[in-house]
């Protein structure tokens, strides 16, 4: 996995991108175009795609920063959230237990902004926690969970099969799987030898089908502040799943 996910530039881009509010990252100042106003809130629209009924336990895999674990913990009794960055996870943590962590906004060149990112106020961090670790060699103890979200994680995974293969576990019988990917494969990341052979949507059916039943798909888009006037803009595939009883 890439160092690039322990850089300050990164954390604090994610923590724009997580907590920032809509002034914060699109300041009302400037003309927008509504494309990248329809992209915000990522963390927490791809949460939107399990049900509302209350469950015991859910996975957030790939957490990075924490907000679509915070969000799952509206309807789960307990969620665990995982990634491979320790800044990340660290920075999760930090909030979790209702600390503010300060970061500074790039405008340009040298030139930054500081602000705070939070805990959303009506969130009870003591339904959460954060752990550091490798969605391709998750412990066996983890058992299994309601609800599983993995949002832009499989095309950052060097063998996304082996998370893949690991799923039917994780997910227990009648439970949830929302997989969001913007199927971005790049070798810096993932050798070509594992990429998709077909499509990014066909391969996960072929892969999961045995142990699940796609329910939706659709395109969720987001955006990442990188500068005042640079973002990245990129809608990722969405597929919703349950698992077989």
């Amino acid at each position: 996995m890439s160092a690039l996910y322990e850089s300050e530039k990164i954390l604090a881009e994610y923590l724009l991108f997580h907590f920032g509010t809509a002034d914060e990252i699109l300041p009302s100042h400037r003309r927008w175009p509504a494309g990248m106003m329809e992209a915000l809130d990522f963390p927490v629209r791809t949460t939107a795609h399990f049900s509302s009924d209350r469950v015991a336990r859910g996975l957030d895999l790939g957490c990075a920063v924490g907000r679509s674990a915070f969000e799952m913990s509206r309807h789960c009794d307990e969620v665990l959230g995982i990634d491979f960055s320790h800044a990340f996870i660290h920075a999760a943590e930090t909030l979790r237990k209702g600390t503010p962590l300060t970061f500074e906004r790039r405008e340009e060149a040298a030139i930054t902004t500081p602000l705070i990112a939070r805990l959303p106020a009506d969130i009870d961090g003591d339904k959460l926690r954060f752990l550091q670790g490798d969605a391709m060699n998750l412990p066996d103890q983890l058992g299994a969970f309601d609800r599983v979200h993995a949002a832009n994680l499989l095309c950052r995974l060097t063998e996304p099969d082996r998370l893949l293969v690991r799923l039917p576990d994780l997910v227990k019988p009648g439970g949830e799987l929302v997989l969001a990917t913007p199927c971005t494969w790049l070798e810096e990341f993932t050798p070509s030898a594992n990429w998709p052979t077909a499509g990014t949507c066909e391969w996960l059916i072929e892969k999961l089908t045995p142990a699940f039943t796609l329910m939706r798909q659709t395109d969720e888009p987001f955006l990442i502040r990188e500068t005042a006037r640079k973002f990245q803009w990129t809608t990722a595939l969405v597929t919703v799943w349950r698992r077989h009883d």
